[in-house]
């Protein structure tokens, strides 16, 4: 994936991540603890981006 849009939003003891595939305009949503690092946090919002584009391309939903 060439490009991922992060957004880091602190939400009490965590930070509410969303991660955009801006060429589908998919959004995926998670939580992750203040001790994680960016690249840990922006790593795992990467992958569950790409896990969520492949399941809709294997079901025709894209």
């Amino acid at each position: 994936m060439p490009e991922v849009l992060i957004e880091l939003r602190p939400v009490g003891k965590s930070f509410r991540v969303t991660a955009i595939d801006p060429t589908t305009g998919i959004e995926v949503t998670m939580v992750a603890p203040v001790t994680a690092t960016r690249e840990v946090i922006k790593r795992n919002a990467a992958r569950k981006l790409a896990y969520v584009i492949a399941k809709k391309q294997d079901s025709g939903k894209l």
